[in-house]
This record gives C-alpha cells, structure tokens and sequence, in this order.
C-alpha cells in the first residue's frame, strides 16, 4: 500500500477507537456497552497489528476481546431481570437518583475524564520523546544476544529468556487469581443445549481451536505466538462448548486439575532452581538447552492458563460429574 492509503487507514483506525471508547463508557445499557466493548478489543488488535506487533493483537484478540467479553456477558446475564409491569411495559427496577446523586456522579466523571486526559498527555509526551531519541538501546541488546535465547523471535526471548522473571510472575498471579475463583464455590450452570446450527459450527470449530492453539504454541519459538495466545485459544475451545451446552468440555478434576494449575508455575520454578544447582543464575539458560527449556515452559504455562481462564468462565470450581470430567 502507499503512504496516502496506510496514513488514511490509521486515521479510520484511530477515529474508530476514539469512538468505542466513547460509545462503551456513555451507553447506559449494559449489555450494549459489553458488545462495544468486544468491538473496541478487535479494533486494538488491528492497531497492534498495524503497530507489526502480531504478538500483542493475537493476545488482545482472544483475551482483551474474546474471553474478557464472554465473561463480562456471562456476569451480566447473572444479573435480575427484567420484570412485566402493570402498564405491560417491560421495565428495569431502579432506584430513584436525588441530586446529590447526581452532581456526585458529575464530579467523578470530571475526575477521570481529566485524569485520562492527563494521561493521554503524558504518554503522547512519552511517545515524541521515544520517537526523537535515537539510540534504542534496548532492541539492539535483544538483538545482539537472540542467537544466545535459543529462540529466533525477539518477543519470546524477552519474555522467556531475558525478562524471564516478569513472565513467572504473571504465571503467579493467575494462580493467585485461581484461589480467588475456587473461593466463589461451584461453576455456574450450563447453558441450555445448542441447536442444530451451533452445535455444527462447534464439531468443527473446537477441534480447530485445539490445533490452533498448538501451532501457536509450536511456532512461538520463530514467529508471533507463544504460550499466552496458545492457553488463550484452548481456553477458547473450552468455552464454546460451555456456550453449547456441553457438561464434558475436557476440564479434569480433583488433583488432576491442581497439577495443571499450577504446572506453569511449578515447571518455571524448577528450571530456575536447577540453574542455581548448576552454579548459573538463576532462570540462565545454557545456549545449548535454551530452546528445548522455553519450550518446556511454555507447554507448561499453555495449560495453566487455559484452565485458569475456562475456571474464571465456569464462576467457580468445576462441579464432579459422571465421567470426571467437566
């Protein structure tokens, strides 16, 4: 494409987030702002792919957009419903705002409308100071040691490698986040089984998400992907069958599921103690093993977070059904 095509695309781009955002913060229906919501997650992952960050648009695609709405629809379908009034009209029961209510209500809107205004400043001020200097630093160190990460794709070997501690501590806080959603008791029920159509776009649709999300995690070592974006997509399988009705979406039970759950977290935390067994630092890949490591890892982190987001869809801990499966 040409300058003139690419920089009309950012405009529309842009133009279109600036107005999601708006639309998903001023509707007063929940339901309304939940699916602008899911809009505006798939116009940040075009952004991010615009950006040629692959990497972060598969992850806000599936996550920001995908399970992250799903979630958000479930929690509001949990809400009461609607009531027929006497006059037949179907209405929400609320309770009458007085006016200290409602300047209340102004005065906060004020307060975060100008506080996103000042950090809107702050990161386009950070945006032209990062676009003026030109010593970049920090991709030429990537660069200069990637042949050492035992992976080719730059991302995967910050994240796995370099800044390997940041990535065990997100592992940490999904498990973390798992105590919280074994704490709200028993799943949810499901949902009323799938008709004829959907029940046909699933036969087919799961077993690819299964796929997908292995290649994913396969390819992660040369090319966009990685264990996020591979636990995402298998917790996507999981999901739609939820959504279909089905008791049996491949979630086990029992210390079977404690093993998965806290695998990631477990396999990271051995690699790195037999480092320092090994008289390295800890989480220092010989060049040699590397690859096989992250690899490793990342397998055991794919599963994780797949049960850790499926549980967070469930509402709670999975309910024990004949074949012990859930």
């Amino acid at each position: 494409m040409n300058t003139i095509t690419m920089l009309l695309l950012d405009i529309l781009l842009s133009a279109s987030l600036l107005s999601l955002v708006w639309a998903t913060l001023t509707t007063a229906e929940a339901r309304r702002s939940i699916i602008l919501f899911i809009a505006l997650g798939l116009v940040l992952a075009l952004i991010w792919a615009r950006l040629l960050a692959p990497d972060v648009a598969l992850a806000e695609a599936a996550i920001g957009a995908g399970l992250s709405g799903a979630l958000l629809l479930t929690a509001v379908g949990q809400q009461p419903r609607q009531i027929l009034l006497k006059n037949g009209a179907n209405k929400t029961i609320q309770d009458k705002r007085n006016v200290k209510d409602s300047i209340l209500r102004i005065s906060i809107r004020s307060m975060v409308s100008l506080f996103c205004i000042a950090l809107a400043a702050i990161l386009a001020w950070s945006l032209l100071l990062a676009f003026d200097n030109n010593n970049d630093s920090v991709a030429q160190a990537v660069s200069a040691n990637l042949s050492s990460s035992g992976v080719s794709n730059p991302v995967t070997a910050v994240l796995l490698n370099f800044r390997a501690y940041d990535t065990l501590l997100e592992l940490a806080v999904l498990l973390t986040a798992v105590l919280g959603i074994f704490a709200l008791s028993e799943e949810r029920e499901r949902y009323q089984p799938a008709g004829p159509v959907f029940a046909g776009l699933v036969s087919w649709l799961v077993p690819m998400l299964v796929l997908v999300a292995g290649y994913l995690l396969w390819v992660g070592a040369h090319a966009p992907g990685g264990a996020f974006q591979a636990g995402a997509t298998l917790a996507a399988a999981g999901v739609v069958l939820r959504l279909a009705g089905k008791s049996d979406i491949g979630l086990p039970h029992g210390n079977l599921l404690h093993l998965i759950l806290v695998i990631g977290v477990a396999i990271f935390l051995l690699v790195g103690l037999s480092m320092l067994a090994l008289g390295r630092d800890f989480l220092a890949y010989p060049p040699a093993l590397a690859g096989s490591l992250i690899l490793l890892i990342e397998t055991a982190a794919m599963f994780s977070i797949a049960a850790t987001l499926v549980l967070a869809f469930l509402g709670g801990r999975a309910k024990i059904t004949g074949d012990k499966t859930c």
